[in-house]
């Protein structure tokens, strides 16, 4: 169109259609909602049309198909593009114009329960809005008469769709660079792992016990804890620590999901506040002190008065005028406010959790809390996956993770991904519960796993942005255990400094060799700052994902890049354990590296661009602009320092059992197959390494990088 007839197709429908979408799909932002939402996007956009004081159409074809015919997405194309040959491939380039839209569209009609507010969208109904647009664009800016089908221009037949390409000379050299550059990375962590194995670790008593998310955030603390106390463990597991459910906090109107997207839970879990007055100060919003406690206080900028007409003018002339001061106030002396999102609000640490069901309590079609038996079963999966069966400490803690920002629209991707976006601490305190009922223990002794009557189980939830961590119900502790909680409490916090200085060494305008103590306030500063594009870098350089017991990388300087996911193969001899974390792990933190690979190598197309003008779009999405295409990837503030290595799994068990246990789902064999995962194993008594190659396990030598020479005289 824009060759032939000089119409620039994108400009004229892209604003209209994107405008539609966007109201239609609103989460919240909108104070008036799309006028008919519940019928599905076609419908409602043919009755708005043919009820409405204007027209989204210039000229009356296109309104005359909409509301006298039946509208087939065949007929359109048939004006728009002539040859049924064609069909495919013109829809093809209309949705990869904007990939953004046709992939939320997608995703939402496939996943509906993945939006708060659900919507009824499917992307045939995109489609037929569109193909009406464009007949509309044309006709306004040609005449009814003055243009033909596509067809009728063109001077040339279009490539087949996904054709087969020839592998170039160029993308040959380029891969075997790139292959090289991995390699130049992987081989000293083997190296390292290699060496960790040779030392003989001798078994002390353990003086407490914890269990983190495998988040590659999470792996510095680990060590640095490690560091402060040699007789402690530590585990790392999904950071929804294998409980599923839905979750509504108090006051709040949607249940949300608090496990992995790909899961649908049949279970609730509702807040119960301990009084009214916490009702009452939970609904208005809240800040951290420096004890870490929640202080409620209310904004006047956030009073609903200003969506009245009236109230909303004297706010904007008398309250509008005085923001200007307290906005100076923020960017010179960075501070919480009513707009920072906080790991610590997402539940009232104190109030009550609907965790256990009582008489069969049902809502909306889902359980309200586990009973015993289901308690039972989760406890003993996550416990048998990590090889924590036996030789419990006192103190055995479940921490979760979550993030405090402000102004980040990328702030859901700085919490935790197996709680699909959202603290972990709900799921730290129903697993805590769980493992501390007494029937539960008693269901667990027949499964071999006996818990000691002195062992607790305490949730807590980590803030990686400020390097903060708060426990919960640390009323229910036993008077013995209370000293030792206190002590490692510090020890913790002492960890937390010691990570913080590690955190600071990637932020240039945080000097990393002041204190410990400094250089933690200045980091929980960047996190509440409303002009810092960078509270924290995320996921940024992981490269690795190691399952296996801690002695493979305990005290190994991981530079914060791996997934360490708690794995004894001592307890799962036939892999059974090993493929339910596979079929999580390969997906997820495969997932997460690719993520970062495409949005680093090439961040305009496949990643975001800058996130400084970008603007959030009905509460999921984000887009430059205020009419622009969705941005699938990650923005350069998040990618910059990250290295695109595709992820090296390193699993410690024996080849042929890994090797039949990948073969199990075709799904997670994929990742593998593909090499979209570079696969390694190592074997727990040869302490030799294999690496999964055409289909099957190789032995590897690393301590001759030799073996892996490429070459390249014949390519030149």
């Amino acid at each position: 169109w824009k060759t032939q007839l000089g119409i620039d197709m994108d400009a004229l429908v892209h604003p209209i259609l994107f405008r539609l979408l966007c109201s239609f799909l609103d989460q919240g932002i909108s104070i008036w909602n799309f006028p008919i939402h519940k019928k599905g996007l076609l419908s409602s956009f043919k009755e708005l049309e043919r009820n409405g004081f204007t027209s989204f159409f210039r000229r009356k074809r296109a309104r005359k198909l909409l509301l006298e015919t039946e509208c087939k997405l065949e007929d359109l194309l048939k004006i728009l593009v002539g040859s049924e040959s064609l069909f495919e491939h013109y829809l093809f380039d209309q949705q990869f114009e904007h990939q953004g839209w046709s992939g939320m569209v997608s995703v939402i009609e496939s996943h509906r329960e993945m939006m708060l507010d659900t919507k009824k969208i499917a992307t045939y109904d995109m489609m037929v809005i569109e193909c009406l647009l464009e007949i509309d664009a044309l006709d306004y800016k040609m005449g009814v008469d003055q243009w033909k089908p596509i067809d009728q221009y063109l001077q040339y037949t279009p490539k087949r769709l996904f054709s087969d390409v020839r592998e170039t000379e160029a993308f040959t050299i380029s891969k075997l660079w790139h292959e090289a550059f991995e390699w130049s990375y992987y081989y000293p962590v083997l190296k390292g792992i290699s060496d960790n194995l040779s030392i003989e670790k001798q078994k002390k008593e353990t003086s407490f016990q914890a269990l983190f998310c495998i988040d590659d955030r999470e792996c510095s603390w680990r060590r640095y804890i490690e560091h402060l106390d040699p007789n402690c463990a530590t585990f790392g597991t999904p950071g929804f620590f294998g409980v599923e459910f839905y979750f509504q906090p108090e006051g709040g109107k949607f249940y949300t999901k608090v496990c992995p997207a790909p899961v649908t839970p049949k279970y609730l879990i509702k807040e119960v506040p301990k009084s009214s007055r916490n009702s009452l100060l939970k609904r208005v919003g809240g800040k951290l002190t420096k004890d870490h406690s929640i202080h409620h206080h209310t904004d006047i900028h956030f009073s609903k008065h200003v969506l009245n007409s009236y109230f909303g003018w004297l706010f904007s002339q008398f309250v509008g005028f005085f923001s200007i001061f307290q906005l100076i106030l923020i960017v010179f002396k960075p501070t919480r406010s009513a707009a920072t999102a906080s790991a610590f609000n997402h539940m009232e640490k104190k109030d009550l959790l609907t965790i256990e069901n009582h008489n069969n309590r049902q809502e909306k079609n889902l359980q309200v809390g586990f009973t015993v038996e289901e308690m039972t079963l989760r406890v003993k999966n996550v416990l048998y996956s990590i090889g924590l069966v036996k030789d419990f400490a006192p103190i055995v803690y479940v921490i979760g993770h979550g993030a405090s920002s402000t102004n980040n629209p990328y702030y859901a991707g700085y919490d935790c991904g197996a709680c699909s976006g959202r603290a972990g601490s709900v799921n730290a305190r129903v697993f805590s519960h769980m493992a501390n009922h007494p029937e539960v223990r008693e269901n667990l002794k027949a499964f071999g796993i006996e818990i000691p009557d002195t062992t607790q189980f305490m949730g807590a939830l980590h803030d990686t942005t400020q390097d903060l961590v708060q426990f919960f119900d640390k009323d229910a502790m036993f008077d013995n255990n209370r000293s030792f909680h206190l002590k490692n409490k510090a020890l913790m916090r002492e960890a937390l400094l010691m990570n913080a200085k590690e955190r600071s060494r990637r932020f240039d305008n945080v000097d990393s060799q002041s204190s410990n103590i400094e250089i933690q306030e200045k980091l929980k500063l960047r996190s509440v700052s409303l002009f810092e594009p960078r509270p924290e870098y995320n996921h940024a350089t992981n490269s690795l994902c190691i399952i296996g017991r801690r002695s493979m990388t305990k005290s190994l300087y991981l530079d914060r890049r791996a997934f360490l996911n708690s794995y004894d193969y001592q307890v799962d001899p036939q892999g059974q354990f090993l493929l339910g974390i596979l079929n999580a792990a390969a997906p997820v933190c495969g997932g997460i590296n690719l993520e970062y690979f495409f949005s680093r190598t090439d961040n305009l197309k496949l990643g975001a661009g800058s996130k400084l003008p970008h603007n959030v779009m009905g509460l999921f999405g984000v887009a430059n602009g205020i009419e622009g295409d969705l941005r699938p990837g990650l923005p350069a503030q998040m990618i910059e320092i990250h290295d695109p290595l595709r992820l090296m799994m390193i699993v410690e068990h024996f080849p042929e059992i890994v090797l039949n246990t990948i073969k199990v789902n075709p799904a997670t064999y994929q990742w593998f197959e593909n090499q979209w995962i570079h696969l390694v194993v190592v074997h727990p008594e040869e302490k030799r390494f294999y690496q999964f190659t055409d289909g099957k396990f190789e032995l590897m030598k690393i301590n001759q990088p030799s073996t892996h020479h490429i070459d390249l005289s014949s390519l030149v």
